[in-house]
């Protein structure tokens, strides 16, 4: 590569940097065709990059077969020295990401347009086999006309792992991650449904559904969270909209849209809805229903349908918790004999070490056990087993404190094995 050229390619300038490489425009001489080179460094381990190198080649051979009005269209990949580059339509217009700043929701029929032509350009590229794992606003362009493209369909693979611990570098933004790639399952074409539902809902909001201080934070959240319903934040939102972003943000695939397609379907049915004839005024969010005919309000997620705007409610439940097991004693543990046999074996037992004294120990030991369980440990001394406190000697005080402490240690042996 020189300074002015990266293969055939004529640089022109540098559109942005990202965490995996420079952008250019370019012109191809062959075609006279200005383009869009993206690049990628592959001056990394020798041995890694083979593997990452091939996978990119793959990945941007699938990617240049898709022929969609919402998908970018790549014209050619290629290497020039430790540099792999990817030319692709050259898009003028903004990113999704510049038209949502924080706390400013985008209008309800502009957002359900955006996210119709995302479904629509998911579903094509899920017809033929290819997943995109990093569907978020900053890989969405909105260009002439508000027409919607899907971009970096040829690397997302290479970044699907969103954060790389061992050197520290976010590669994008855990915010759009499905709950399957959190937990490092294979990304399926559920996990875009579930990315493109995180966006539906923050530019109906201006919010996240998912935020935390950290990374940590965030991916919990994805995992076990349910955020408040759209409406609840935007009065503005049509009811229908709530379920449509419940059943996409589903946690589990089996409950989420088993398609781009049919997801695409209820946000145009919900468009329909919301228009209005001219000069008539919008009707209240509360007072949109479901369209019953195309959106299957049991499919719709059970968890986020019945528990909007709360968290899910098996997160404030209280446990039982069995103490005996928590304790470690065993319903069948007999801590006197325990310590009869213990006595025996330490030569603390002698003549004065009779049947009776056995006996105490048993009702003794009885006795605490059941208090401990019972949740009411008292740390008393009983003050009998069955006589006055006067008729103990020192040495059946002695006796039966060593007795206690031989039982507990006993019962926790055996527990433990």
């Amino acid at each position: 590569m020189t300074s002015q050229t990266l293969g055939r390619y004529e640089i022109v300038a540098e559109l942005g940097k990202g965490a995996m490489g420079t952008v250019y425009r370019a012109v191809d001489p062959l075609l006279n065709r200005t383009v869009a080179l993206k690049t990628v460094n592959m001056s990394a381990d020798r041995d890694e990059m083979a593997d990452y190198e091939a996978r990119f080649y793959q990945e941007a051979k699938a990617a240049g077969g898709l022929n969609h009005p919402n998908i970018v269209t790549i014209y050619d990949i290629g290497r020039s020295g430790d540099v792999a580059f990817l030319a692709m339509e050259l898009l003028e217009g903004r990113e999704l990401r510049t038209l949502m700043p924080p706390n400013a929701p985008v209008a309800v029929p502009d957002a359900i347009d955006i996210a119709i032509q995302i479904a629509d350009g998911l579903a094509y590229a899920h017809q033929y086999g290819v997943v995109h794992r990093d569907i978020k606003p900053a890989n969405v362009m909105i260009v002439r006309e508000g027409q919607v493209k899907i971009t970096d369909f040829g690397i997302a693979h290479m970044r699907s792992a969103e954060v790389r611990t061992q050197t520290g570098v976010v590669l994008g933004s855990p915010k759009y991650m499905s709950p399957e790639q959190v937990l490092g399952k294979r990304a399926e074409p559920g996990s875009d449904i579930f990315s493109l539902g995180v966006i539906i809902y923050e530019m109906l909001t201006g919010s996240a559904p998912f935020s935390g201080v950290d990374i940590n934070a965030i991916m919990f959240q994805i995992v076990n969270f349910a955020p408040p319903a759209p409406s609840s934040v935007n009065p503005g939102v049509p009811q229908m909209l709530d379920f449509i972003v419940a059943k996409a943000l589903a946690k589990a695939l089996n409950e989420r849209y088993s398609s781009a397609k049919q997801l695409a379907g209820d946000l145009r049915e919900c468009r329909a809805q919301i228009e209005t004839a001219p000069g008539r005024p919008p009707e209240p969010a509360a007072a949109m229903q479901p369209a019953f005919s195309k959106l299957d309000m049991e499919a719709a997620t059970q968890l986020l349908a019945d528990s909007y705007p709360q968290t899910r409610l098996e997160d404030g439940t209280n446990e039982i918790i069995d103490l005996s097991a928590t304790l470690g004693f065993s319903k069948v543990f007999d801590s006197a004999a325990a310590a009869t046999r213990l006595a025996a074996q330490t030569g603390v037992a002698d003549k004065s070490w009779d049947y009776k004294t056995t006996q105490r120990l048993r009702e003794a030991a009885t006795n605490v056990h059941g208090s401990i369980v019972g949740g009411s440990l008292s740390h008393q001394v009983p003050p009998s087993f069955g006589g006055a406190a006067k008729g103990w000697s020192t040495r059946d005080k002695w006796t039966f404190l060593i007795g206690i402490c031989a039982a507990a240690v006993v019962a926790a042996v055996i527990v433990s094995h």
